[in-house]
């Protein structure tokens, strides 16, 4: 099978007796082929673990093409799929076929396309009784054009009518919701319902992840109860007009007391995180640039395998020019290299990822092991057309490597 192997720290002292702090001490967690891989030796799932998330759902109408169309242009496409999308929905399909208990809070209408994505959820074992179902207009749906040449995709999406409102949610639906709860998500689609949420988890001191997918309505709002952010390419730099990424990440982690980690996720280029440090691992020691440090992992990673590695730095003083100090660790994290022929649409790659962490989280995966299998889930998303087509189940031969 697959298994993670662990490459001891840097010592102390280099061969020349040059004392190398702890920041320039490196883990790396990288994966080794063995032949007793078995479905049988993958762990069950979190006991009890209950995974509640609020925000969007759709109907996506998915249609490959050529090449995206000029102005004007008329085209075929080359093949067409419709199923249930929006980032809440996709993350929690991908966390339920996981092995979570997946509860969803957002609103449809009552016509053919939100019955029809109930109907697919509930499927799938996500929890739909906390969902919105609204008597009159329509339900919320996207079309999404996916380019056979560049493998991207283009969406345009069209809200639900009338929109979710706090007051659509009772305060006995909410309590039911949070009971139990290991963690709650929010994709800040339904702020402020989401807000409401988030204040009673806060309360009841439930963990909080936030996917900033960009800068929404009611973003800054939510984001001082988050324990965890992941956010896509950009979004660091543009929240906190820090020119770099690693310099906003701390930026990020010095600005919300409360968060624990961020990830920053690049697609066929992998991801970074930065971690606080416990006030157990506050310690005093050199303070190191955080650019550097990164340049170094960049150097450490392991750009031989296809299949998605992690190194770290160890905890240390990371430092942001013009922001500021923070104690933590640095991740550098690398995407599956899917062969070309292999890859067929990215759509919900992000959603797939963000429910592989809610289930690392839930399983105590420490991120050394939960960037890697993050990644591999989101890669294997990858293979199919449309945000759930692809998701795997926690027995995936795929992602048995991980689990073990």
């Amino acid at each position: 099978m697959l298994c993670f192997t662990h490459v001891p720290p840097l010592p102390l002292f280099s061969t020349s007796g040059i004392y190398l702090p702890a920041s320039r001490r490196f883990t790396s967690f990288r994966i080794r082929m063995s032949s007793s891989s078995s479905i049988d030796s993958v762990p069950p799932p979190p006991d009890n673990a209950i995974v509640l998330g609020c925000g969007g759902i759709a109907v996506d109408f998915l249609a490959t093409v050529d090449s995206y169309p000029q102005a004007d242009d008329k085209i075929r496409s080359t093949s067409l799929k419709v199923q249930g999308g929006g980032n809440a929905a996709n993350a929690l399909t991908c966390a339920a076929r996981l092995g979570l208990n997946s509860r969803l809070i957002s609103k449809v209408a009552n016509d053919s396309q939100g019955k029809g994505m109930l109907e697919e959820l509930e499927a799938d074992g996500v929890d739909t009784s906390f969902i919105v179902v609204s008597k009159e207009g329509n339900s919320p749906f996207t079309y999404i054009l996916v380019d056979n040449q560049t493998k991207t995709r283009t969406c345009i999406h069209t809200p639900g009518d009338p929109p979710m409102l706090p007051t659509d949610l009772s305060q006995s639906s909410m309590l039911s919701a949070l009971d139990r709860a290991s963690i709650v998500y929010f994709d800040v689609r339904l702020h402020e319902t989401a807000l409401v949420i988030a204040k009673e988890a806060s309360r009841k001191k439930i963990p909080i992840l936030v996917d900033t997918e960009k800068k929404r309505d009611g973003l800054d709002d939510l984001l001082p109860f988050a324990d965890y952010v992941v956010c896509p390419e950009n979004f660091p730099q543009t929240w906190t007009e820090v020119s770099s990424t690693p310099g906003a990440l701390v930026s990020m982690l010095l600005r919300l007391p409360k968060l624990k980690f961020v990830i920053v996720t690049s697609g066929e280029h992998g991801c970074l995180m930065v971690q606080r440090a416990s006030k157990a691992e506050v310690f005093e020691s050199q303070e190191t640039d955080i650019e550097s440090l990164l340049e170094t992992l960049k150097h450490r990673k392991d750009s031989t395998t296809t299949f998605p590695t992690c190194v770290s730095s160890e905890t240390t003083k990371l430092k942001a020019n013009g922001v500021g100090t923070m104690t933590g660790r640095l991740f550098l994290g690398t995407a599956e290299k899917i062969p070309p022929e292999e890859l067929v649409d990215t759509t919900g790659a992000g959603d797939a990822f963000i429910g592989a962490v809610l289930y690392a989280i839930c399983a105590g995966m420490p991120p050394e092991k939960m960037l890697p299998f993050a990644a591999q889930v989101a890669g294997c998303s990858c293979r199919a057309l449309g945000a759930r087509t692809g998701l795997p189940h926690r027995t995936d031969p795929r992602l048995v490597p991980f689990l073990v």
